[in-house]
């Protein structure tokens, strides 16, 4: 079985939102990442990875994004945890809000950096690179 997460790619005035995952995190503390979590589970449900995404969005940073996401891609791979999940990663539409580490136990601070700041940060692993590049190439 997998642990199924979901990552919200979110461009707004030519700026990706990446958070600096709080050092608390089981996997990939201190790192970069989209914002995302967790599917829960909840039985019968429709849109459940859509709505997952636009939660995450809003629990973790305060914000909202349109109804419409985008479908970029899905990797697997094993936490620091030795635990398997599938990450599926959306593009997102800015809505409202003010971006800003919410949670506090997930987000360590919130940067908006371009294409190639993301590229060239230190901290910006391989898989927040490769779904950044996929997301450009929809986000044109």
């Amino acid at each position: 079985m997998f642990i199924i997460n979901v990552e919200g790619a979110l461009r707004h005035q030519g700026k990706w939102l990446i958070i600096e995952r709080s050092k608390k995190e089981d996997h990939a503390g201190g790192k970069l990442s989209l914002v995302g979590g967790k599917v829960d589970p909840e039985g019968n449900s429709s849109a459940i990875l859509e709505r997952s995404v636009k939660r995450e969005l809003m629990e973790e940073v305060g914000v909202a994004v349109k109804e419409e996401l985008r479908y970029v891609q899905s990797t697997s791979f094993v936490s620091d945890k030795g635990e398997n999940v599938v990450n599926i990663v959306f593009l997102c539409e800015y809505d409202s809000g003010e971006a800003a580490p919410v949670s506090a136990d997930e987000v360590e601070s919130v940067l908006w950096l371009t294409t190639e700041e993301v590229m060239n940060h230190p901290s910006a692993p391989r898989f927040l690179k490769d779904s950044i590049l996929q997301a450009e190439l929809l986000d044109k």
